[in-house]
């Protein structure tokens, strides 16, 4: 298996709900974008995209995971982490 694209197919994943959810402009959405410092960024909006990750990747995560992280690079390594662990319990 290829982690790297794997990890690359959900920071691409995860922009994509960045996007969606908080209606960041793509080109602002990299990797490396600070999430709290996006126009109109809140609690509800940060929900949603932790929920619309969730039913995506089948995944539940923690709480202290997901409001403890400032990138989308960051979110990915907490998916990434979760999905591993789900594979690996199986």
């Amino acid at each position: 298996m290829d982690t790297t694209a794997d990890f690359d197919d959900i920071v691409a994943t995860v922009t994509a709900m960045v996007v969606e959810q908080v209606g960041e402009d793509a080109a602002k959405a990299g990797p490396d974008a600070d999430l709290t410092a996006m126009d109109g960024v809140d609690s509800v909006k940060v929900l949603r995209v932790v929920a619309a990750i969730e039913r995506t990747y089948d995944i539940e995560l923690e709480d202290e995971d997901v409001f403890g992280v400032k990138t989308i690079r960051d979110v990915a390594k907490c998916v990434s982490a979760a999905v591993r662990d789900k594979v690996g319990a199986r």
